[in-house]
């Protein structure tokens, strides 16, 4: 359950480090795809393609995870992690937690500069209507999760999403003031 499945006939797939050096089972790490119908270029783009194609491999940018059995599990984004402190943070697994929370409507976590850990994360968190919910009880609710995981700033706002649904996250880090924090870590 949650798995996207193993590679099929004429697929490989495996997850790699940010130095393409494959990872131990069970440990994250960036999914990359080799076989038949993986993508030749992008149109017109030779700096675009070199960056996700390497020797036959796409480095699809979705952070995943392999289980005993082969089933390669989806994390997150690579662009949306937040690197807090040193420890990796996926926003996902923080946001599917909030959803449980019954006050809460919609929510999405996205990285904010901090001087000292370089980011914390900040959960934007949409309250259904009718409901009343303090900044107080989300982080009492979020106990749950490991002390790293907590998000630092909890900001109540509309999450906005694109016209397939998926949360504008880019959008988000403009608002508040994070916007250059993924072209760094890409550099880094």
């Amino acid at each position: 359950m949650g798995a996207i499945g193993i590679p099929g006939y004429g697929w490989e797939a495996k997850i790699i480090d940010n130095s393409g050096n494959p990872v131990k089972r069970g440990e994250t790490g960036e999914l990359a795809v080799k076989g038949p119908g993986v993508m030749v270029c992008y149109y017109n783009d030779k700096k675009a393609t070199e960056e996700v194609l390497h020797d036959g491999w796409l480095y699809t940018g979705d952070m995943a995870q392999e289980d005993e059995d082969g089933f390669i599990f989806l994390v997150d984004r690579k662009k949306d992690v937040i690197i807090s402190g040193g420890e990796n943070i996926y926003p996902v697994q923080i946001e599917d937690f909030l959803r449980t929370n019954d006050a809460v409507l919609d929510v999405a976590v996205i990285g904010l500069p901090d001087h000292r850990l370089g980011e914390i994360a900040a959960a934007i968190v949409e309250i259904k209507p009718g409901i009343l919910c303090t900044e107080e009880e989300i982080q009492e609710f979020c106990l749950q999760l490991p002390r790293y995981k907590r998000p630092r700033k909890i900001i109540f706002a509309d999450v906005p999403r694109n016209a397939t649904g998926k949360i504008e996250k880019p959008k988000l880090r403009e608002m508040y003031g994070a916007k250059h924090l993924v072209e760094m870590q890409n550099r880094a």
